[in-house]
C-alpha cells in the first residue's frame, strides 16, 4: 500500500464514516521491507511509498473530504543494516563515529554483526570472506553474502601490506562522509581487472582475512548466536533493529526532525508511538515529545497487563488499545462458572503468560539478559555482596517472571509507590520455592530498583534500573496474548481452568477504568504484532466453548498425520507444542464457505508453512538426525490438504465453530464501536480479517462503496453484514460525537449472571446508548443463520438501572422502538439482529 493507492481509498473511507487514516510507519527503511520499523532513515519519507511529496498529497486528499491523518512512528530504534547512513558511519569507524553515541552500544568490547550463516573459520577457509571494494562508497571492505562490510580507515594499510598505492582509494575523508580521499589521479586504478587480481591475492590468504577481521571494531558472527551477544541493545532480540539513546537531547532532535515538522505544518494531526515500553525513559521521551509537538494527539504501543493503569503523569491521550485483546479474551475464551483458583492449600501454578515469560529468557533475550548480569554482579562487587552470577541471573529472571505488569519505570532518582508495591510483590512471589542465595540475590536486585537512597551512592545503579525495566518490557512483549490462546484452548481440553473465570465482571472492570483514565485512547482488536487477525482470533475463542469436542477432533488429526509421517522413513512426528499451533491455526482462517472456496484452502496451506516457521515453533528436538523440522512440517501440511477425507472431516468439525466464531466477531465488533475510547479499524477488517502475521501478504479487496441495504446476517453474507454493521454505527456516532459514547461506562447486569451475553450502557439519561452481544454461543445458533435460537436467550433479562426507567430506545440496527422497563428480555433485545445497540430516542 503506497500514498497513490492510499489516496484512491479516501472515498470510500469517508462512505465508511472514518475520521482518520491511522498509518503505518513511512520513513525510509531497508530496501524490500514490508514493516516499516526497520528505519534508515528517520527524516525521510520512505521513496517506494511515494516520498514526502506523497505524503502531503494524501494528507491533502484526506482533509478535502474532512479526515485526519495519524501516523505511527518507531523511534527508539534503527535498522542494523549497512543502508543505514547512521550505522555505516559507526562500523566503519567504530568508538570515533559522530553517531556512536547515538545508539545503545557497549564500546568496551567490539560491535557484534550477526550475519554469519557458519563460524568465521569456517567461513573464512571456505572462501565466503574476502576482500573487495565497496562498489557504491570506493572504500575497503570485508565482502560477504553482498554485503560489504568496511575497514576502519587506520587498518587499511596492513590490509593492503605491499600494494600501498592502492591506499589512495581505500579510506572515506571523514566519518561521515562516505566520498573517497583522492589524493590525485591515478591512471593505474583505472585497470580494474589488475585491483580485482590484487584483492583476489589477497583474500586467498585465510591467515590474512583473518588478521584483517581481527582489526576492526567489529566482529562477523553466526546469525544464531545473535540472541547471545551482549554488545549492544538490540529490539527485543532482534538481530536486525538496534536502540537508539533517546534520553540523549542530541538524539531526539537528530531524529525527530522530519516527524516534528510534518505535524507543526499540519501535515500529520497525530502521533502513535511504538515500543514505548522499550524506551529507557518513557516519561522523559513523552514529555520532550508533547513539548514539541503542543496539544496534538499522542498514543503510546502499550500493553496493560491485568489491572495495570497507564501512566496517569504520561501526556498522552491513552494507548493503541492492546488491553483490549487481554480483556476480550478474558470474557470470551472463559467458561461460565469456573473457579478461577486453586483449591485452599493447593500449590500456587505458573500462569501461561509466567510460562511465556520464562520461555523468552532462554530464546531471543538471552544477550541482554547476560548483559544485565555482567552489570548485577559489578555492582555486588562493589557492595561486598558475596552472590555468584548464576544466583542473580536467577534473581532477575525470577523477577521480570514474577512482575504482575509490563514493567516500571522508576528513574535515577526516584521510585513511585506504585512501583515500589509491584516491585515488592514480585519480589515475594519470585523469592517461593527458591533456594537461599538467589532467595539473597532477589533482595539485592529489590534494593537496586526500589531504594531510592542507592543510586546515588553506587555507581551503575541507575543504569542497572533502566536495562532491568527495558528488558521485562521485552520480555512481556515476547509472550503475546496469541500465545495465551492456545494456550487456554490446551487447559480447557485437559479440564483444567482458563485464566480468568470470572471474564464479564473482569471486562466491565477493565471498561470502566477505561473510561474514567484514557477515554480517547484507541479501541483495537487487531493492533500491528498480534499474530491472528481480529476475525481469526473470534475463532480461537470459539474453541474454548467446546473444549472437548475440539480436543477429540485435534487428536484424530494428529493420529492422521502421524500416520503420514511413517510413511516417511527417518522422520518424527511434531511436538505437541506446535502441532498444537498448527490445528489451532488451521481453524481460525478455515474459509468461511469451507470447501466451496478451493482457492482459499490452497492459500492456508502456504501460509501455515510460513506461520509455524515465524512462530518460532519448529525446532530440531525428535527429528531424526539430518532431517528439517521446518521440511517434515511442510510434508504434514501437504499431506493433510492433500487428503480429501481429511478436508471433508475438517469441514464438518469446523462448521459450528466456523458459526459461533462469526458471532464473536460481530460482537466483539460492535463492542469496539460502542465502548470508551475511539475505534481502530485494521485496513480490510471491516469486512473481515482472518489473517496470519507474517504468512504472506495481507492483501485485501478495496470495497468501492459500502453496502447501500443491509444485508442478511448468514454466514454467507458474513463479510457484507459486518460492513454495513461497521458504517451504521460509525455514522450513528458521527451524528453526536459529544452524545453518549463520550460518558460513563455502565455495566449491566443480566438474570443468568452474563453466562449468555454481555451488556452495557453509555452515557446519562439525557442520552445514552445500550450495547447487547451474545457470547458463547456454540451450538446454539440458528441454521443458516448468525442469530441466537430462541432456547438460548429463554428467561434470561438484562436489569435496567431504575433511573432510566420509562426512556424511549430505537434500535440502530433495525429502527425498533422501546419503552424501558425494569427489565429488558434478551430475546427482545436480539429479536431481529445478531448484536443490539440502542440509543434513547
Amino acid at each position: 500500500m503506497d500514498f497513490g493507492r492510499a489516496r484512491q481509498l479516501v472515498p470510500y473511507l469517508q462512505h465508511l464514516g472514518i475520521s482518520h487514516l491511522h498509518a503505518s510507519p513511512v520513513m525510509t527503511v531497508v530496501t524490500g521491507s514490508s514493516n516499516g520499523h526497520d528505519i534508515v532513515d528517520p527524516n525521510a519519507i520512505d521513496p517506494a511509498l511515494g516520498g514526502l511529496d506523497g505524503l502531503r498529497r494524501l494528507a491533502g486528499d484526506l482533509k478535502a473530504r474532512g479526515l485526519g491523518l495519524l501516523l505511527d512512528i518507531a523511534p527508539n530504534h534503527m535498522a542494523a543494516s549497512l543502508e543505514n547512513p547512521w550505522w555505516h558511519s559507526v562500523v566503519t569507524w567504530g568508538e570515533a563515529s559522530p553517531f556512536s553515541r547515538h545508539f545503545d552500544i557497549d564500546w568496551s568490547k567490539k560491535l557484534a554483526l550477526p550475519v554469519l550463516e557458519k563460524d568465521l573459520a569456517t567461513e573464512v577457509a571456505n572462501g565466503a570472506i574476502r576482500l573487495a571494494l565497496d562498489p557504491e562508497r570506493d572504500i575497503l571492505a570485508l565482502h560477504y553474502r553482498g554485503s560489504f562490510y568496511p575497514l576502519h580507515p587506520e587498518t587499511c594499510r596492513q590490509a593492503l601490506a605491499a600494494y600501498e598505492e592502492l591506499l589512495l582509494v581505500t579510506a572515506p575523508a571523514a566519518a561521515f562522509e562516505g566520498a573517497a580521499a583522492l589524493a590525485g589521479p591515478l591512471a593505474f586504478l583505472d585497470e580494474q581487472e589488475v585491483v580485482a587480481r590484487i584483492l583476489a591475492e589477497i583474500s586467498h590468504d585465510p591467515g590474512r582475512i583473518t588478521a584483517i577481521h581481527a582489526a576492526q571494531p567489529w566482529r562477523l558472527v553466526e546469525r544464531k548466536t545473535a540472541h547471545r551477544q551482549a554488545g549492544d541493545r538490540r529490539l527485543c532480540g532482534s538481530a536486525h533493529l538496534v536502540r537508539l539513546r533517546l534520553e540523549d537531547a542530541r538524539v531526539f532532535d537528530d531524529s525527530h526532525r522530519l516527524v516534528l515538522d510534518l505535524v507543526r505544518e499540519g501535515t500529520v494531526d497525530g502521533l502513535a508511538i511504538l515500543h514505548i515500553d522499550g524506551f529507557a525513559d518513557p516519561h522523559a521521551y513523552l514529555q520532550r515529545l508533547r513539548a514539541a509537538v503542543g496539544s496534538a494527539y499522542l498514543i503510546v504501543d502499550k500493553h496493560l497487563a491485568g489491572s495495570e493503569q497507564l501512566a496517569a503523569e504520561w501526556p498522552v491521550h491513552g494507548t493503541t488499545g492492546g488491553e483490549i485483546i487481554t480483556a476480550l479474551t478474558d470474557m470470551m475464551a472463559s467458561r461460565p462458572h469456573q473457579a478461577s483458583s486453586p483449591p485452599d492449600g493447593s500449590p500456587r501454578t505458573e500462569t501461561a503468560r509466567e510460562t511465556g515469560k520464562r520461555q523468552i529468557f532462554g530464546t531471543e533475550l538471552e544477550g541482554e539478559a547476560a548483559r544485565l548480569t555482567l552489570l548485577a554482579k559489578a555492582l555486588a562487587d562493589q557492595s561486598h555482596a558475596d552472590l555468584s552470577r548464576s544466583a542473580l541471573a536467577e534473581a532477575i529472571r525470577a523477577l521480570i517472571v514474577a512482575l504482575p505488569v509490563t514493567r516500571t519505570y522508576a528513574t535515577a532518582t526516584h521510585v513511585s509507590e506504585r512501583d515500589r508495591e509491584i516491585i515488592a510483590t514480585a519480589r515475594q512471589q519470585a523469592q517461593e520455592g527458591n533456594r537461599p542465595e538467589v532467595r539473597e540475590a532477589i533482595d539485592f536486585i529489590w534494593e537496586l530498583l526500589a531504594d531510592d537512597r542507592i543510586p546515588a551512592t553506587l555507581a551503575g545503579c541507575a543504569e542497572f534500573r533502566a536495562r532491568f525495566q527495558q528488558l521485562s518490557g521485552c520480555v512481556a512483549a515476547g509472550a503475546p496474548d496469541d500465545l495465551l490462546l492456545s494456550r487456554i484452548s490446551r487447559e480447557n481440553a485437559a479440564g483444567r481452568p482458563s485464566e480468568p473465570a470470572d471474564g464479564p465482571a473482569a471486562f466491565h472492570a477493565v471498561m470502566q477504568a477505561r473510561a474514567e483514565t484514557m477515554p480517547h485512547g484507541l479501541s483495537a482488536i487487531s493492533p500491528s504484532g498480534v499474530a491472528y487477525g481480529g476475525d481469526a482470533r473470534a475463532r480461537l475463542h470459539a474453541l474454548a466453548e467446546a473444549p472437548d469436542r475440539w480436543h477429540a477432533a485435534r487428536q484424530r488429526w494428529s493420529a492422521l498425520g502421524a500416520d503420514m509421517i511413517r510413511n516417511h522413513a527417518g522422520r518424527a512426528a511434531p511436538e505437541p507444542d506446535t502441532e498444537r499451533l498448527l490445528h489451532n491455526a488451521i481453524a481460525a482462517l478455515w474459509p468461511v464457505t469451507g470447501l466451496q472456496d478451493t482457492a482459499a484452502i490452497r492459500s492456508l496451506a502456504a501460509d501455515l508453512k510460513i506461520f509455524i516457521r515465524s512462530e518460532g515453533q519448529v525446532s530440531p528436538h525428535g527429528y531424526a538426525s539430518g532431517s528439517n523440522p521446518a521440511q517434515v512440517l511442510a510434508g504434514v501440511i501437504e499431506g493433510l490438504f492433500g487428503n480429501d477425507a481429511f478436508l471433508r472431516e475438517l469441514d464438518a468439525t469446523l462448521s459450528p465453530f466456523v458459526d459461533a466464531g462469526l458471532m464473536n466477531s460481530l460482537a466483539q465488533t460492535l463492542i469496539k464501536l460502542t465502548m470508551p475510547g475511539i475505534p481502530d479499524i485494521r485496513q480490510g477488517s471491516e469486512r473481515g480479517d482472518f489473517s496470519l502475521r507474517q504468512a504472506g501478504a495481507r492483501m485485501f479487496d478495496t470495497p468501492s462503496r459500502v453496502m447501500p441495504e443491509k444485508p442478511s446476517a448468514t454466514r454467507a453474507s458474513f463479510a457484507s453484514y459486518k460492513q454495513w454493521l461497521v458504517a451504521t454505527v460509525l455514522a450513528m456516532r458521527a451524528k453526536d460525537p459529544d452524545g453518549p459514547f463520550a460518558g460513563p461506562y455502565l455495566p449491566l447486569d443480566l438474570s443468568d449472571g452474563g453466562a449468555q451475553a454481555l451488556a452495557f450502557l453509555r452515557g446519562a439519561p439525557q442520552a445514552f446508548a445500550i450495547t447487547v452481544v451474545p457470547h458463547h454461543t456454540f451450538g446454539k445458533t440458528r441454521p443458516g443463520s448468525l442469530h441466537l435460537t430462541e432456547d438460548a436467550t429463554r428467561g434470561i433479562s438484562i436489569t435496567i438501572p431504575d433511573r432510566f426507567y420509562g426512556q424511549t430506545v430505537r434500535s440502530v440496527l433495525d429502527d425498533r422502538r422501546l419503552v424501558l422497563g425494569s427489565g429488558m428480555p434478551l430475546a427482545e433485545a436480539l429479536a431481529g439482529e445478531p448484536v443490539a445497540l440502542f440509543v434513547s430516542a
